[in-house]
C-alpha cells in the first residue's frame, strides 16, 4: 500500500511540476516493459532480440537494477511505427542467398 501511495504523490508531484515549468514532456511518466512484456509485443526470440539490439536496429534497453533490465514501451512503439513502413531495401536476412537452378537454360 505504501509503494502504491509513493505512485500517486509522485504523479501528482510531476503534474505540478508540468504546470508550474512548462515542461511537459521532461516530467512525463514513461511505462516501462520487462522482456518478457517485450518479446509478446515483437515476435522474435530472446537472442534475436539481443542481437538486433546490439547492432542497433532495437531500442537500447536500460539497468534499473543489476539484474532488472527495462525498455522504454514510447521507444519500441516507434521502432514499431519504423518497421511498418516501407523500406525497399530491408532485406531478408544475412544467411539468404539467391538460388540457383541445376540445369541452368
Amino acid at each position: 500500500m505504501i509503494a502504491a501511495k509513493g505512485v500517486e504523490a509522485e504523479t501528482d508531484d510531476s503534474a505540478a511540476a508540468a504546470d508550474a515549468g512548462g515542461g511537459a514532456e521532461k516530467s512525463r511518466l514513461r511505462r516501462m516493459l520487462s522482456e518478457k512484456q517485450v518479446l509478446e509485443i515483437v515476435p522474435v526470440g530472446r537472442t534475436t532480440l539481443y542481437r538486433m539490439e546490439k547492432t542497433g536496429r532495437f531500442p537500447k534497453s536500460t539497468y534499473i537494477s543489476p539484474n532488472r533490465r527495462v525498455w522504454f514501451e514510447d521507444e519500441v512503439a516507434s521502432w514499431q511505427a519504423a518497421v511498418d513502413e516501407f523500406n525497399p531495401n530491408r532485406g531478408r536476412g544475412k544467411g539468404r542467398r539467391h538460388r540457383f537452378s541445376a540445369n541452368p537454360t
